[in-house]
């Protein structure tokens, strides 16, 4: 900063310096030369009127008169003068002597008048040996200044970027300490504090989630190796089909849960799916009616409607699957599916008839491996992804989920995507 402050400041003096003292100069000259048209004139009048005595001018003045008698000067040094043409002035040097002189015709012949301009060069070169001085003693005193200004106005910035520079991965919970004066500094500490927290809860997310997936995915393991040595121990204890079929059911598990987690790592960047098009959420919704129905699940789905949204029709029939699979889980004699445009959003509804969901544990549903009924089976009680994911897939899509009371006193999630806006 001061660097450039010093740079432009001086480049900005030693210009306006150059063109001050050109001024200076041309303004002082052209004085001299206005002078000099009246003394061509004056003079020049008194030859007309009759042969004057040139000697008789004063001593500032070089005058010389050409004319058919001969050359008449009222010094020595006016021989010298050049003959010029007239309406223009010339600067001539007589004896180490600088004059500006002027012609002008005349009855009597060429008169050449010469003034004295040394007081002219003598002020430009006080004016540029003032300049020479003054401009570098200012920018020198300008870099100070600016120097002094910035470095207290960026203190408070060091000050933060050396309590940055303290918290480690093990001090995320460290703040910074503002001014309290309100000023940009002030609330830029505020702004890496709100950042400080974010990174401290994706910290402690991760954390929590690399621990819960371990211990996921350690169960179903756990299971195959004990019915494995069971098998290598005691063969006669079970069958090979037996054996097969809890291999199977168990890798199962592990591939939905490596699923969604891979899915979810997708999604925690809420990036728009790249194969973004139309879809029609009642279709989505049918299919579900028609799987549900399959398996056995009463479902009522007089309220679904038209419902068009823009996104990718992967992951929102992977919502839609994930709330329907949560409801027929938890009903106790049937579900309830509804999709109904609701400007500017299309708002899909599933419901069941079950225990429903505590206020306070509302918000817990959508947290990954997040399961209320911790003595439940883990058959009954899914992964507990299936709702992270819809929660995930609804920001991606700028859309919301939420979970309310439905009116047999079941839950009933919310699912609220933008609607096409060529749709409403």
């Amino acid at each position: 900063m001061t660097v450039g402050a010093v740079l432009v400041v001086g480049a900005a003096l030693g210009l306006g310096s150059v063109a001050g003292v050109m001024i200076l100069a041309n303004s002082l000259t052209s004085g001299v030369a206005v002078a000099l048209d009246g003394d061509l004139d004056t003079i020049g009048d008194r030859v007309e009127q009759g042969r004057p005595d040139l000697e008789g001018i004063g001593d500032d003045l070089l005058v010389r008169l050409a004319g058919a008698s001969g050359i008449d000067v009222n010094e020595d040094e006016a021989a010298q003068l050049p003959e010029l043409t007239e309406d223009r002035t010339e600067r001539v040097v007589i004896d180490d002597d600088v004059y500006l002189a002027a012609s002008e015709e005349t009855e009597a012949g060429l008169l050449t008048v010469a003034r004295p301009v040394d007081h002219v060069d003598e002020a430009v070169a006080a004016a540029t040996g003032l300049l020479a001085v003054a401009v570098p003693l200012a920018v020198v005193l300008i870099g100070f200044v600016v120097w002094g200004v910035a470095s207290r106005a960026l203190r408070p910035v060091e000050h933060l970027r050396s309590q940055v520079d303290d918290i480690d991965a093990a001090g995320l919970d460290q703040r910074l300490e503002g001014s309290g004066a309100g000023d940009e500094v002030d609330r830029l500490a505020a702004t890496m504090n709100r950042m400080l927290d974010r990174i401290e809860y994706a910290q402690r997310t991760q954390r929590q989630f690399v621990s819960d997936a371990s211990h996921e995915l350690r169960s179903p393991l756990a299971t195959i190796r004990q019915h494995a040595e069971l098998v290598s121990a005691y063969p006669e204890s079970t069958s090979k089909e037996e054996f097969s079929e809890i291999v199977l059911h168990e890798g199962a598990r592990m591939q939905e849960l490596v699923e969604g987690l891979l899915l979810l790592a997708r999604l925690d960047e809420h990036r728009a799916p790249r194969a973004m098009a139309s879809v029609d959420l009642d279709d989505l919704a049918l299919a579900e009616v028609r799987r549900l129905r399959g398996l056995g699940v009463q479902v009522d789905a007089g309220g679904i409607s038209s419902g068009r949204v823009t996104g990718s029709e992967v992951l929102l029939a992977r919502a839609l699957r994930n709330l329907a699979d949560n409801a027929a889980r938890h009903a106790r004699t049937g579900v309830i599916l509804r999709v109904r445009e609701d400007p500017p959003w299309v708002r899909v509804e599933v419901e069941d008839d079950g225990a429903g969901i505590a206020p306070e544990h509302r918000e817990r549903v959508f947290e990954r491996f997040s399961r209320l009924d911790e003595g439940r089976a883990r058959d009954e009680g899914g992964s507990g992804l299936g709702l992270a994911i819809v929660r995930e897939i609804a920001l991606t899509h700028g859309g919301s989920v939420a979970v309310e009371e439905g009116p047999s006193g079941g839950a009933r999630f919310v699912l609220l995507l933008p609607a096409r806006s060529d749709h409403l």
